[in-house]
This record gives structure tokens, sequence and C-alpha cells, in this order.
């Protein structure tokens, strides 16, 4: 299908059913952030400023038509950075039209879908691409162009997508911390001929067994993993050029639940890049409640992260890792938690230590302070070219 024909097929399908909308809501948050640098940059390319300020605008709009059969939602993000120009940029996260049946759900436009249950990496989401220049922890997403259906019965749910175009990864600039030895060029290589405009597809069951929940996922397109291959722009400068493949995906993701403990379980295995990748993540969390006789529950997290891939396939900072961490939810009127702990690299002894705070100010604001280090960086890791590039960031964001 050319270009032109998905777009229209897209503003068709999202085109709202006849008569008054019925439900009209319009919300958002606003922030001002600032993220602190301890260190100075490794490379003379980079800014040496060690604050740097940014503000991010996420409006919302959701309308409601056909007795709740009905709705359209929509969220943008918008961010100004003062020392990243990548990372001052705009995105459609959703944009979609979705009829709600009793067995049926049909969507169509821009949307956001997330798989996994682990706290560290989630091996099976695949849908979105990772919006690399918000955070190292890969959560932020891109809003995909899709057509989606899921159908429920008695064996489950089955969900279906039709992804017609690719969204590239977002990197940090030239001249921008995270940036790594050195820069990623735009100009990115496609596996297929049809580049970007080469479609997608993905499917998942999911279903409900007693205490336990099991997804099984297909997918086969464009990687949202990139590769990168050396090489050298017009003037001569070296650089990164990232290459999206073709792959096949099939993943696992389960979660067993008990009275206080979760137990967890990411798996897939992947081919297109070279060998095929075997991965598997697995992990516990046990709560204690009312920890010392206070309101606050303390929550205990292992997580276990083996990836098989040779030098061939797309880098991972999560080959063969341990999360020990813990969530501590003081249950208060500022809904008040605190999650982070290391993530150690049981062959190199590479570490990455984060720490994550949020907690609302009456009901309109929140605070959040987020931290991210590495240390013992090995020289054969992705981690050795940021190692000074570790940061604490505060935040104050405002909801309307």
């Amino acid at each position: 299908m050319k270009p032109a024909a998905v777009v229209l097929a897209l503003a068709v399908a999202i085109t709202p059913p006849a008569g008054a909308a019925q439900t009209v809501e319009v919300g958002g948050e606003v922030s001002a952030s600032v993220r602190g640098f301890p260190q100075s940059p490794l490379f003379g390319e980079q800014r040496s400023a060690r604050l740097s300020p940014s503000l991010a605008f996420a409006p919302e709009i959701e309308v409601g038509f056909g007795n709740g059969r009905w709705s359209l939602a929509g969220e943008g993000f918008v961010r100004v950075d003062a020392h990243d120009a990548n990372r001052s940029h705009a995105d459609l996260r959703e944009l979609g039209l979705t009829y709600l049946g009793d067995r049926f759900t049909g969507f169509a436009g821009v949307g956001q879908v997330f798989w996994g249950v682990m706290e560290v990496h989630n091996l099976v989401d695949i849908v979105n691409q990772i919006d690399a220049v918000e955070d190292l922890d890969g959560e932020d997403r891109l809003g995909q162009p899709m057509i989606s259906a899921t159908v429920e019965g008695n064996w489950g749910a089955l969900d279906l997508y039709y992804m017609p175009v690719f969204r590239e990864r977002t990197f940090p600039h030239a001249d921008a911390r995270l940036r790594g030895p050195l820069p990623v060029h735009g100009q990115a290589v496609y596996g297929s001929g049809g580049g970007r405009w080469s479609p997608s597809f993905a499917a998942r069951l999911f279903r409900t067994v007693g205490a336990l929940d099991v997804g099984l996922s297909l997918f086969r397109g464009t990687s949202r993993e990139p590769r990168f291959v050396p090489t050298t722009l017009g003037d001569g400068r070296p650089v990164l050029q990232p290459v999206y493949d073709e792959i096949d995906q099939i993943g696992l993701d389960a979660q067993w639940t008990g009275e206080s403990t979760l137990l967890k379980l990411e798996a897939m295995t992947r081919g297109g890049h070279g060998e095929r990748i075997y991965a598997v993540s697995s992990g516990v969390e046990h709560t204690l409640y009312q920890v010392l006789g206070s309101d606050g529950d303390l929550g205990l997290l292992a997580e276990l992260m083996l990836d098989a891939r040779d030098e061939e396939a797309p880098p991972t900072l999560f080959e063969h890792d341990l999360f020990l961490g813990g969530r501590w939810a003081l249950n208060d009127v500022s809904d008040t938690s605190v999650l982070g702990g290391p993530v150690i690299d049981l062959s190199t002894g590479e570490t990455l230590v984060f720490a994550e705070l949020e907690r609302r100010i009456g009901s309109d604001w929140r605070l959040a302070v987020e931290a991210r280090f590495f240390s013992n960086a090995d020289p054969g890791s992705i981690a050795y070219g940021i190692r000074r590039d570790g940061f604490f960031s505060l935040s104050l964001t405002r909801f309307f």
C-alpha cells in the first residue's frame, strides 16, 4: 500500500460517527525539569553545562459518542530542552477512534501498546518505538500508527495489530550528554525495500487461569532495536549509522499473583539479526505490609536477565544481569513512593544504580526525583561511553 493511501485510510478510519458528542474531557500536564550531571563530559564535543533545564507539555482530550460505544482520544507531547536539540521535540503519542463492543474492540489511529511484567527490562514489549531522548529506562514510547482489533472469548483475549509505517528511534544530539563515543547519524538504513513504509504485524493471546496471567505474542516486521554501523559523513566526521533489520519475534510473559508475592517471567526468541537471539528474564516481588507498624508497604524485588546474542545483533545492557531493589509505598495522602536499586552485571561487575521518588503535592501537583549512575563500567559495554553521564533530575508537574 502506498504512503498516501495509508494516510487516507487512517484518516477515514478515525472519522467520528455522526451525531453529537455525549462526553468531552480535556486535560493534561505541564512540567518543569532540570537534570544535573555531577561529572564533566567525557568527549570534547559535548556541552559542559552541569545543569540542563527543560519544559514539557502533554495535552489530552477524549470525546465519547454512541452511548459509550465510541470514543476519540488523543495525547500529545512537546519538550523544549536547553542543551539537547534532539530532546527538543514533539510527538503525537495517541490519537485514534475506539469502538467498544461486547466481545470486540476496534482501534484506528496512533496508539500506545505495552506488553510485559518485569520492572527493569521488558523483553517482549515491541509494538511502540522507544523515545530514547526522554530517559535511559526505555519507558517513554513514540506513538505508533496502527489499526488493531481485540476479540474476547472464554479462551481469553486475542489482540491483532497492523502497523503501516515505522518510527525511527530518537537519539541525543552530537553535542549532548548521554550520546556515547560517537553520535548517531539520522540517515537510517532498512533491511526491507519498503524502508519506513514497510508494514509490521503483531498478535498477542492473553489468558488468565486462576492466579496466573499468561501472554503469548508474535511480531513480524521492522525491528524497533537498531544495529549501529560506523561510517563517516561527507565532512569526514565519524558517526554511527542505525540499521533496522526485518525480524520475527515470539514472546512469552507470565505473572503469578499470590497473597503477598508476585512471580514474573518474560522470554523471547528473535530472528533477523544474524544468529537467532534467545533471552529470558525472571523475577520475584514480595511485599511486606505495614512495615514497622507504619502504613507503608515495602516490596522486595529481584530480577535475573539473561540474553544470548552475538555481535551482529543490536547491543543490550542486560546480557547477564541481576537487579536487587525495593519499592516503598508510604500509602499516605500524597501517594509517596520510592523505587530503586542496583542492576549488576554478573560477568563484569558493571553496575547501574537507579532511584525514583514520586510525591503528589495537593491534588494538582507532582514532584519527581530521579537518579541514574554507572559504576565499574566495562570497556566492552555500551555503558562505557556514557560512564560519566550519570545524572539526577528534579521535575515538578502541574495537572489540569
